[in-house]
């Protein structure tokens, strides 16, 4: 049997309608559930600002759809098939995990790997993909659509605009709700919420240039052995850190080994990009020149210091250092479990750092660390101390318990690594070694409907910003330094720029770049 695509022609004004409609209908229950929440439904003031939201979808699907139309009449139809099968993943993840697609999060998009895109795969996807997105966009594809002149397609949406204008107007008392939650309704609005930040995010780096500003010539103040081991966490946030009060140990051999817990550390971001990008700055991440700079490793290996770097991540910036390793580099030295988790990158470290030949040798460890969804993946099946788990990545699906047992095992797990690579430096000869650990930011857990990180800077919570920041100092270190535990505890607030000029510090460097106030080493450490 074959279809007769001659039933339904309709003419491009037509088309544009009933897709508008369509959208506003089909892929805005996330928008709707959030203003249902946010709003008395039962009051006339609540159904008015109801209606004003979706005359405002209809509307400028519409408008959009007609501009499309004027360029081109022939790519109405393809891009209408494609915008439903995008829109029914995007309304998946945001039904899910509560995203909003604005542009930190578009960006977060596009630097993400295939293997944490496999990990958010849930069977649940397919459902929505095959009912709101090729259910619909096969439908199309059996619809002729007939050129409507384009003076009447301009002057539809000349109709539309003129209409949605009068309504605006004589709904003027909605716009003070839409304008307080603009922020967050803009990253539920199918499709243009991520078409449109998608090309916010991309655009810059379209014509960004790829050359980085070299940073002003440095000078060692000694030329006596330091080691200075940086490691960077994912996701983890400090409320969960028996080091910062939580009840649960989930920091026991941080506690043994003396580490200190730095308070009031805040992330610059919600996404690794851009906080990575900051710790490893001499600049604020909010400055726009913080990406044409060139990076502390990349500075340090220019000046002699031997940078080793070990990966089981991504998104850091472009990095030029003597040794860069990924973990599936370091898993062919590791013929244990331990290569699938975050111990890899302490494979063969201790000779690695012992054969350097460098006086001054920067060491950073870039974790997979608490990443969700899948949280109880994170962690070998030994460290599974709090029990039940979360193993399903459709986190709203498991109860508070089993999400927090999952999480706080990926913490535990990180205390153990923290813990070994303690070790490791212990037994570094006159090296006088210093490690710091700082999370990139940290992580929603069910908190006000949020999950995973990501959110706006500002409707972000605190567990998304909040992140531990902890040292561990060698006696060497300490006595050299002249630091003492007492001088840290009464510093009150920090940030991931004090990451650059604190290593600077530690590893007796001078430069232009250097600022002793945010060297937490320094006595004139500035709490800000």
């Amino acid at each position: 049997m074959t279809l007769d695509r001659s039933r339904w022609q309709p003419r491009t004004t037509t088309f544009i309608v009933l897709m508008a409609a369509a959208n506003a209908l089909l892929y805005h229950a996330p928008l709707f559930s959030f203003a249902a929440d946010h709003l008395e439904v039962g009051s006339f003031s609540g159904i008015l600002t109801l209606v004003t939201a979706l005359v405002a979808l209809f509307s400028s699907t519409a408008l959009l759809l007609s501009l499309l139309a004027l360029v081109s009449h022939r790519l109405l139809k393809p891009i209408c098939m494609v915008l439903a099968i995008t829109s029914s993943i995007a309304v998946y993840f945001v039904a899910t995990y509560q995203v909003v697609l604005d542009r930190t999060m578009m960006g977060n998009v596009q630097n993400t790997n295939l293997a944490e895109s496999l990990e958010l795969f849930h069977p649940k996807l397919l459902v929505y993909l095959a009912l709101l997105g090729l259910l619909p966009a096969g439908l199309l594809a059996g619809v002729r659509v007939e050129k409507s002149p384009r003076l009447r397609v301009a002057a539809m949406a000349a109709s539309v605009l003129v209409l949605t204008v009068t309504w605006g107007w004589m709904a003027s008392g909605t716009w003070g709700w839409i304008d307080k939650n603009a922020k967050r309704l803009g990253g539920l609005v199918m499709p243009w919420s991520y078409v449109m930040n998608t090309v916010r995010s991309a655009a810059p780096k379209l014509w960004q240039s790829d050359v980085q500003i070299l940073l002003p010539e440095a000078a060692f103040t000694d030329d006596e052995k330091s080691v200075v081991l940086l490691v960077i966490g994912e996701s983890a946030r400090a409320q969960n850190f028996s080091l910062y009060g939580y009840e649960r140990p989930t920091n026991p051999q941080l506690e043994k080994a003396g580490a200190e817990a730095l308070q009031s550390t805040m992330a610059s971001s919600t996404y690794t990009t851009a906080s990575v990008r900051c710790i490893l700055s001499h600049v604020d991440s909010s400055s726009e020149f913080s990406t044409r700079y060139e990076p502390l490793p990349s500075y340090l290996q220019r000046h002699g210091v031997d940078v080793i770097w070990r990966s089981k991540n991504t998104g850091e910036p472009p990095i030029q250092v003597q040794t860069y390793e990924t973990a599936r580099e370091l898993a062919r030295d590791c013929p244990g479990p331990e290569r699938d988790y975050d111990e890899v990158v302490l494979t063969g470290l201790e000779e690695r750092i012992r054969s350097s030949s460098s006086q001054k040798i920067l060491v950073v460890l870039h974790q997979a660390g608490s990443h969700g969804p899948s949280y109880s993946t994170k962690y070998p099946i030994h460290f599974e101390v709090f029990r039940q788990v979360c193993e399903s990545v459709e986190l709203g699906t498991c109860s508070e318990e089993e999400l927090y047992n999952a999480y706080d095992n990926t913490i535990l797990y990180t205390d153990q690594i923290l813990s070994r690579t303690i070790d490791v430096l212990k037994r570094i000869p006159a090296a006088s070694p210093l490690l710091i650990y700082i999370s990139d930011h940290g992580e929603s857990l069910g908190e006000y409907g949020l999950y995973l990180h990501g959110a706006p800077w500002m409707i972000a919570p605190d567990v998304q910003k909040a992140v531990p920041f902890i040292v561990w100092m060698s006696e060497e270190f300490t006595e050299r330094r002249n630091v003492h535990p007492a001088q840290l505890q009464a510093q009150t607030a920090h940030s991931q720029r004090d990451i650059f000029h604190t290593i600077l510090g530690a590893l007796s460097i001078q430069s232009e770049v250097y600022e002793e106030e945010y060297d937490i080493f320094n006595e004139s450490f500035s709490n800000r």
